[in-house]
């Protein structure tokens, strides 16, 4: 008889069960850690953002990681993954309709609230005019959505809001109202490649070149230890990018395990193994390579052996997004307020707690809305509307 494994989803499957099957549709619990992620990024940004010094996960990694940029990478690891199953499921036009609709009302919204709710009240609470406010300076609020409506960040600032008046400010030397912001360009492009795969139906007629994609970002990782110069000059200016190819190689890594998830071995002994490897590559070096592979594997295992009391959280209200976005601004307002004269972990707690708060709004006013969308206009597929237009012809 096999050997078998009780499953977060209260099955029982051969402890050589693929990863597919573990992780067992939406019966899983990468909600949670997605929400987890968010929340750590919350508080890696509390060390600058309250002036507490720098995170110790650069100390203990050996200058390899944060605590945040280990959250980010792990966004973008299972990102890979529900992106890549996405891409397989319908034509270029849905995917990319869908891919839409999720980044950019929700980050729309909270450049406006920045623009034109939170940055008047903090120049209100200066002693100014609120009149004087609203301008079309080059450095206004009207210009900090335009520069930034894109997702590339053409400005983090208004006027010099903050810049006196927060520890992070100070530091800077600048205005910045979210930080957090620049990485969405990265995860943008990384689903502009999954979109190409999907126009040329490769994530299903030529899945070895997922592979392939990771391949190529792992060599580029390893010639940027080595020498950045090589990079530069083998690759175009929009992929000589630290962040692109670190970023890129852990989201393709996650794409790869999707298109491969009935294939991949979903077991308790690898699971462990990654999971000491990441560790131990973090801590002794090599994590942007092999770790990453490693760790990647290690969240999806986590995701299907989480108990099942976890699978609901993020199922039907996902809050994760909100939380990313809206961490880092508030914790500036926070900052601003004095907050983080109380400690560390009360700044901490409370900048989580108002953050929920904000994310609960940013989800029941606008993302569930524009995900009921999904499957409106062009989310009904290329097939739909030319058979429509055929039709109309006749």
């Amino acid at each position: 008889m096999s050997e078998s494994t009780p499953l977060a989803s209260g099955k029982s499957v051969s402890n050589f069960a693929s990863i597919s099957q573990a992780l067992n549709g939406h019966n899983n619990s990468l909600g949670i850690i997605r929400l987890i992620l968010a929340s750590l990024v919350i508080v890696d940004h509390a060390f600058p953002l309250g002036g507490f010094g720098k995170d110790p996960f650069w100390a203990l990694t050996r200058g390899q990681a944060s605590l945040g940029s280990l959250a980010v990478a792990g966004f973008f690891a299972v990102s890979g993954y529900l992106i890549a199953k996405s891409g397989m499921s319908g034509d270029v036009v849905q995917f990319m309709w869908r891919r839409t609709i999720r980044i950019f009302p929700a980050y729309w919204l909270v450049l406006l609230v920045t623009a034109f709710l939170v940055a008047p009240m903090i120049w209100v609470a200066g002693g100014q005019q609120l009149l004087d406010y609203f301008s079309f300076a080059p450095n206004g609020p009207v210009y900090y959505f335009t520069a930034n409506w894109t997702l590339s960040i053409g400005t983090y600032g208004i006027y010099d809001l903050l810049a006196a008046t927060t520890p992070y400010g100070r530091e800077v030397g600048a205005s910045a109202f979210n930080g957090s912001l620049w990485t969405l360009i990265y995860e943008w492009r990384a689903y502009l490649i999954i979109a190409a795969l999907v126009a040329f139906g490769l994530l299903t007629r030529a899945r070895i070149i997922v592979p392939m994609l990771a391949i190529f970002f792992f060599i580029l990782q390893l010639l940027a230890a080595l020498n950045w110069d090589i990079v530069v000059a083998l690759v175009p200016t929009f992929m000589a990018d630290q962040y692109m190819i670190t970023l890129g190689f852990t989201f393709l890594v996650g794409s790869v395990f999707a298109v491969y998830s009935k294939q991949v071995v979903f077991d308790d002994r690898l699971g462990i193994f990654t999971g000491l490897l990441a560790l131990g590559t973090l801590r002794f070096g090599g994590f942007s390579t092999m770790g990453t592979i490693a760790a990647v594997y290690f969240i999806l295992y986590l995701a299907a052996r989480l108990p099942k009391s976890f699978q609901w959280i993020g199922q039907k209200n996902d809050y994760s997004y909100g939380v990313y976005i809206y961490g880092f601004l508030v914790q500036q307002v926070l900052a601003f307020m004095g907050v983080y004269q109380w400690g560390f972990f009360p700044y901490v707690i409370l900048s989580w707690i108002v953050t929920m708060g904000c994310a609960w709004l940013s989800w029941h006013i606008l993302e569930k809305h524009a995900l009921s969308l999904k499957d409106w206009g062009p989310g009904r597929g290329v097939r739909f509307w030319y058979e429509r237009i055929r039709n109309g012809k006749k």
